[in-house]
């Protein structure tokens, strides 16, 4: 068949007795009656010359360029139907208007559910040919059909969502198809899928990938939440979602759970209506648990799994005016990967420049933490850190003091202690120093009994849970209580036989020394410290050292190493408090004693609005200076590494 440029039919007239093209009954000389398909290259070597107006991009690939499963195939088009002659059959306008209404048709029909394949079914069953396949390419804006490839009905289906290629494409075949194997094959147009352009990039299932990341960036410096999974626990390992390292984004699986607990798109922050900022007061706002500041909502959110990090330290200084030149090994520990939510420090014979000492602590913990609260008896020190961006969950503070001895006009021996709320939960910390000497068990115990006496707290906060409170134990009226310091309890031993046991056990199985510890005996005994509990044990005796070294006490008096320097817990639910570390700071060796130190992970339980916030109060000059001698400290260790690597000269003879 040849056309003219204005697309009328040059071919000759169709003889009489032959149907015109198209009509019913019909058939297509390129197919022979055992339905074999006829290579189209026998049947007319000479190029069809379509009209100008069917182009497409496509049309200027060059011939001898071989198309890439990852480039875009242009959609296949039926043959169009041969013109008769004098244009009987209608103009090209017409057949292409009749093309888009059933491309529009198929496309607005709600029962479709594939592509639009089958809004050429009717085209495909007029023409009765093979369709182009995705190989075939339009080139020079002719419209000229260069290497057409027959494509059977069976063309292979859409690939499955998630495949890049199919099994047909994966598959070697002949282009121009097998005509034993093609035979008896129906006839249906199939759209060929669009391929890709490139490689598809793994997209990864984590917050940290990039595909995944929002224009709502969060600093590297403060990712702080956290998918954290944990810390120190092996429950939040995973997910500790006080992240203060943003390798914590890594473990973070995507799932439906932790995006509505974001309720913004991987945002720390949650959307605030408009209700909620007419209607809610945070300091006076609702008594019930749901939709508080404090209360679960608020609390999954930050906490999914409902426990926090407390740390603590407790260390007698020996009154040392000289601090050490690092705290890190104090307050962060090598051995532990993860910070944790509240850092309370209780010392015993403090320096005598308090304020000194809690800067240097402003400047270890760095600009993560704020001083929540600090408190002194004499030279009994308590100071509580606690992650800046928790601090709106924290009420009111509260602090008490009491005094052991009450002749004394140096306060070295007594209590101080520390509560307040945080969520739903009441927390108590309490640092002191008993009376010391090896004998004097008895008075200790009395120094015990005074303090859980006469300790008057809470003041104004309420009591979480009233009915498990008495007037005469200060302990029972909080929620969770940690009591730390130097107790001064000794080994019953001669040291010639502990330090046997010392060179026997190798710091590795304490039981023969705890053995003969008073603190464990008295609290068998139920005489102090009633309802407390404590960790397992495996340090070395934290009293008394040479200063400057780790041996123990060389002078005259040749004390007998012992465990002077103890953190024990209680809490009113049984499970509330599990330990994750207790261990002794032995790079420490400013003192006689050696610091102590318990990482703890704590159930929180929602609040209510009705408990007094702390409304986001901390010691801001405190916070000010401490970083700005960290950054001070940093420049100066940077001038120090530059001026050493200048110094080397290197002299060419």
């Amino acid at each position: 068949m040849r056309m003219t440029e204005n697309g009328e039919d040059s071919s000759p007239s169709q003889p009489d007795g032959v149907l015109p093209r198209g009509a019913p009954g019909w058939k297509d000389p390129g197919v022979s009656s055992d339905k074999r398909p006829v290579n189209p290259s026998t049947e007319d070597n000479k190029p069809t010359k379509l009209i100008d107006t069917l182009q497409f991009p496509q049309d200027v690939q060059d011939q001898s360029s071989k198309p890439s499963l990852y480039q875009p195939r242009p959609p296949l088009l039926p043959k169009p139907p041969v013109l008769s002659k004098g244009g009987k059959s209608g103009s090209m306008e017409e057949v292409r208007s009749r093309r888009l209404k059933h491309s529009q048709e198929s496309l607005t029909d709600p029962a479709e559910t594939g592509s639009s394949t089958d809004s050429l079914k009717e085209d495909s069953t007029v023409t009765g040919v093979f369709t182009l396949s995705g190989a075939a390419t339009l080139r020079n804006g002719q419209g000229t059909i260069v290497g057409p490839l027959l494509t059977p009905t069976g063309s292979p289906v859409f690939r499955a969502r998630g495949q890049s290629l199919s099994e047909y494409e994966r598959r070697p075949h002949d282009h121009h198809g097998d005509p034993v194997e093609q035979r008896g094959r129906p006839f249906k147009v199939r759209l060929s899928p669009l391929q890709p352009s490139g490689p598809l990039p793994a997209l990864e299932q984590t917050l940290a990938s990039e595909s995944l990341r929002t224009a709502n960036r969060i600093d590297r410096d403060c990712v702080d939440y956290g998918i954290v999974p944990g810390r120190a626990g092996p429950e939040r390992l995973h997910l500790h979602r006080n992240l203060s390292d943003s390798r914590l984004l890594d473990n973070m699986v995507l799932d439906n759970t932790s995006v509505n607990s974001m309720k913004s798109t991987f945002s720390v922050l949650n959307p605030i209506r408009h209700r909620d900022v007419r209607n809610r007061s945070f300091l006076e706002g609702s008594v019930l648990g749901s939709g508080a500041l404090l209360g679960a909502e608020e609390l999954d959110r930050y906490f999914p799994e409902r426990r926090v990090g407390i740390y603590i330290a407790t260390w007698n200084m020996h009154g040392e005016k000289g601090l050490p030149n690092n705290l890190d090994d104090l307050l962060l520990p090598t051995d532990s990967e993860f910070a944790q939510d509240f850092y309370i420090i209780g010392v015993q014979e403090g320096c005598p420049d308090r304020r000194e000492w809690e800067i240097r602590l402003q400047e270890t913990l760095g600009p993560y933490y704020v001083m929540l609260y600090a408190a002194s008896h004499g030279v009994l020190y308590l100071t509580v850190f606690v992650r800046r961006d928790l601090i709106w969950f924290c009420s009111e503070v509260e602090h008490a003091t009491v005094t052991t001895r009450i002749m004394s006009q140096i306060k070295t021996k007594g209590a101080v202690g520390i509560g307040f709320t945080f969520f739903g939960t009441s927390f108590l910390f309490i640092t002191s120093h008993f009376t010391s000497g090896d004998s004097r068990v008895y008075e200790r115990i009395l120094d015990y009994n005074k303090i859980v006496e006469a300790l008057a707290l809470p003041k104004v906060l309420p009591d979480t849970n009233p009915y498990r409170s008495t007037s005469s134990d200060v302990t029972t009226r909080f929620d969770e209580v940690f009591w730390f310091g130097d107790f001064n309890f000794r080994l019953s031993k001669d040291r010639v036989e502990v330090e046997a046991l010392l060179n026997q056990n190798q710091g590795v199985d304490m039981g023969p020394l705890l053995h003969h510890d008073q603190l464990s005996k008295e609290m068998k005994d139920g005489s102090i410290f009633k309802g407390f509990q404590e960790a397992l044990i495996q340090f070395l005796p934290t009293y008394k050292f040479d200063v400057g070294c780790d041996v123990y006490d060389t002078t005259s008096k040749q004390r007998t190493p012992s465990y002077t320097d103890r953190i024990l817990f209680r809490n009113r639910q049984v499970g509330d408090i599990k330990v994750i570390k207790y261990t002794s700071c032995s790079m420490i060796k400013t003192s006689d004693h050696r610091p102590v130190i318990g990482m703890f992970q704590v159930k929180l339980r929602p609040g209510r609005d009705n408990i007094p916030l702390g409304a986001g109060q901390f010691d801001r000059s405190l916070y000010l200076e401490g970083i700005r001698r960290r950054i001070t400290r940093e420049l100066k260790k940077r001038e120090a590494t530059k001026d050493q690597g200048s110094s080397t000269i290197c002299s060419i003879s």
